[in-house]
């Protein structure tokens, strides 16, 4: 098992140093979820509610963004250039040392 560090920023701005398993094909939604970080996931991972948006702080590569990713931002608040759909980003070893923040609830 080959755990990655994630770093977490909450929405009071505290920042969780977090271990996501490489090997069981989570994402950061779940990860979030998994250490009881407020992130909704109100749809279940289906890119269709944006309670999962996070800002993406550090200059990895993430996948591109899928077209139902793309469309769910079109419509949530609170937007930026760096904002990412916490269930589309699977969790992978090029991830670590991943920084991200929860954006605000809408």
């Amino acid at each position: 098992m080959s755990d990655i560090t994630i770093k977490i920023k909450d929405r009071e701005g505290k920042v969780h140093e977090v271990q996501a398993p490489t090997d069981m094909a989570m994402n950061l939604m779940e990860v979030c979820k998994a250490y009881e970080l407020p992130v909704e996931g109100t749809c279940g991972g289906m890119a269709m509610c944006a309670s999962c948006q996070c800002y993406v702080l550090s200059d990895h590569e993430l996948p591109e963004m899928g077209q139902d990713e793309d469309l769910m931002l079109a419509e949530a608040f609170y937007v930026e250039d760096n904002s990412r759909l916490g269930c589309q980003i699977r969790i992978t070893p090029e991830l670590d040392g991943l920084e991200v923040e929860l954006a605000p609830e809408s």
